[in-house]
């Protein structure tokens, strides 16, 4: 079943995603920050090891946050274009949800959260 809201709820979410994504992004070189003090105090092959675990880490989140924002402004243009062919009652009309990008922030929150978890054990560890 198709479910829709409309045009301005599907722009506040699309605009809510985008700033949580930059939360991550900054979150990200926090994180980066804190690995690169830990390489600087260590040089044992273990921490080193884990070390480049986390730098890997961090890039698939940054290109995951990429993705989405890309995936997001491509929806952003797509209702956008909706409003310029008929602008007359933009907010009274709906449109058709799409839920991957929730579910895919979901998905990445979780992962990211995890992520850090970890990170945060591994810092207490070696700090």
């Amino acid at each position: 079943m198709e479910t829709k809201e409309f045009i301005y709820d599907q722009h506040q979410k699309h605009l809510d995603y985008l700033n949580r994504l930059e939360f991550y992004t900054e979150e990200i070189a926090i994180l980066k920050e804190r690995l690169s003090e830990v390489t600087a105090k260590n040089t044992d092959k273990e921490v080193l090891k884990q070390v480049e675990h986390f730098q890997n880490q961090f890039i698939i989140q940054r290109n995951n946050i990429d993705e989405l924002k890309h995936t997001i402004k491509i929806h952003e243009n797509e209702l956008q274009m909706q409003v310029a062919k008929n602008p007359t009652a933009v907010d009274h009309r709906k449109v058709i949800v799409d839920d991957k990008n929730q579910d895919f922030i979901r998905y990445f929150e979780q992962n990211f959260n995890e992520l850090r978890k970890e990170f945060n054990l591994f810092l207490r560890d070696w700090m």
